[in-house]
């Protein structure tokens, strides 16, 4: 492709607008300042680029200095997926410990307090809540980043979510429109597929997205899934019938269109980056996320010069650029404009939220640990969206209220034997997370529970398997707060 020499031309500027990159570092690159000064007007941060709260307000403020409304974008859904808190674990449980207190207003000062929080380091738009109702019990993707199975509860603690999040000045991008929970298949790898009827697909996928909407969502991300019941041919991504004639029309959603990651395999292996984004603006996106895994100049070139070709090649109307550019502007006014409500800090509600959230089975004849256990995590490989950085577990929670708590991580066939040599005469607390999902976890987990009946289960992910072990607790999450809560109750306190 010839590369098309940057200037101050509107269609140039527009083509730069749409688009929302990532970058490396903890300080923002020269590249990404001349950018910001040639038109684009998002950024997109990830875990890589933040060390501290005072960092990031010091990058969002190097940021502001070139261009003052630029669209500061997080991935910040607290639970497992964090960035906030990427090396810590987050000071908020997720979704769908969330749902398991199914107390709205909860919810809503959860997320109140999470934006305040994003506030006060200067990003402006959080690429969350998941909406997905999680049909399927077998997802990889979404499981404990959704509210649950219920339709109604998940519009509900939505639409929570959605109105906690903006009182703070953060728009809300209400994700994956229009609904990932019912996938077996992980978007990041491979390209998802749902075969529900549409009548299920109205009253079950599309509920939550509609009580986002009305509670005044300022975006929506779009999901890299094919639907045939929608549209036999392309995913929502790039389908028109997905997000203009049924987003927009037929939910009445006027708001900002923001894709998933474009360099996602769904996309990148079956379009290519540049294509499929030109597809995207086509059928109504207007904004394109990508830099999670992309993150330089070249790929911001490469997708602005896609857009400006395919405009001055008849392949995408250039009214339908400026449309899509003009939106992204639209939600910059916006995030200027907004003043966010004087509600009091509350730096304790997500710990407040996660013991809530915790479900005990044999707590009745339950001793508290006065020793130091052993804490076997048998971990599964995480899914791209919460990373492995990203520390999980009880350990480190058990080991500052029981010091001399020792642990190890096991996986596969062997995990039971190496766990229960570890551990030697020390109690055991077996650690897991969708446990459903994984046949060598459950065969490990009846391992030490017949070598040792008293081993204490806490099960990190969604709670599916039939509780086990002289104490279960269910966490339905693996954020640090969740540990804490579940350490308190193991140690009596």
């Amino acid at each position: 492709m010839t590369t098309i020499a940057s200037g101050s031309d509107t269609l140039t500027r527009d083509a730069l607008t749409v688009l929302q990159p990532g970058f490396t570092g903890t300080t923002a690159p020269d590249w990404l300042l001349r950018r910001l000064g040639e038109g684009l007007a998002s950024v997109g941060l990830f875990g890589r680029n933040i060390a501290s709260p005072e960092q990031l307000a010091a990058l969002t403020a190097q940021l502001r200095a070139e261009r003052d409304d630029v669209l500061v974008a997080i991935d910040e859904e607290g639970g497992d997926v964090t960035r906030l808190e990427v090396r810590t674990g987050s000071s908020f449980p997720g979704n769908h410990a969330l749902g398991a207190v199914d107390d709205v207003d909860l919810t809503r000062q959860v997320a109140a307090e999470l934006g305040r929080r994003l506030a006060a380091c200067g990003v402006n738009l959080n690429w969350a809540p998941s909406a997905d109702v999680n049909s399927n019990p077998a997802n990889p993707v979404i499981g404990v980043r959704s509210f649950g199975a219920d339709t109604a509860l998940a519009a509900r603690h939505t639409a929570a979510y959605v109105t906690g999040l903006q009182s703070a000045g953060v728009a809300a991008c209400t994700k994956h429109f229009p609904g990932h929970g019912d996938t077996a298949v992980d978007s990041h790898h491979a390209l998802p597929r749902i075969d529900a009827d549409a009548s299920v697909l109205t009253e079950r996928e599309l509920a939550p997205f509609r009580a986002a909407i009305a509670a005044g969502t300022r975006a929506v991300m779009s999901a890299h899934i094919l639907v045939p019941a929608l549209d036999p041919d392309r995913p929502a991504t790039l389908s028109r019938a997905v997000l203009t004639e049924l987003l927009r029309g037929e939910l009445g959603y006027t708001g900002l269109i923001v894709t998933d990651g474009m360099e996602m395999q769904a996309i990148a292996a079956t379009y290519g980056i540049e294509r499929g984004s030109v597809l995207a603006i086509a059928a109504g996106a207007d904004a394109i996320c990508v830099g999670g895994g992309l993150a330089d100049d070249e790929t911001v070139r490469r997708l602005r010069d896609a857009l400006v070709t395919a405009v001055r090649e008849g392949d995408l109307p250039e009214a339908r650029l400026a449309e899509a550019a003009e939106r992204v502007r639209e939600l910059a006014r916006w995030t200027t404009a907004t003043t966010a409500d004087a509600a009091e800090a509350r730096p304790d509600i997500g710990l407040v939220a996660a013991r809530r959230a915790l479900r005990l089975t044999g707590a009745g004849s339950f001793t508290p640990l006065t020793g130091a256990p052993y804490v076997a995590a048998l971990t599964p490989v995480v899914n791209i969206a919460v990373g492995d950085e990203t520390p999980w577990g009880v350990a480190a929670e058990l080991a500052g209220l029981l010091p001399g708590t020792r642990t190890g991580s096991y996986t596969g066939e062997d995990a039971a034997r190496a766990a229960l040599e570890a551990a030697g005469d020390r109690r055991i607390v077996a650690v897991v997370r969708d446990e459903h999902r994984h046949p060598w976890m459950a065969t490990a987990l009846d391992d030490l529970l017949t070598a040792r009946p008293d081993t204490i289960v806490v099960e990190m992910g969604v709670p599916q398997a039939t509780p086990r072990g002289a104490l279960h607790i269910a966490t339905h999450g693996a954020a640090r707060v969740c540990g804490r809560a579940a350490a308190e109750v193991i140690a009596g306190q």
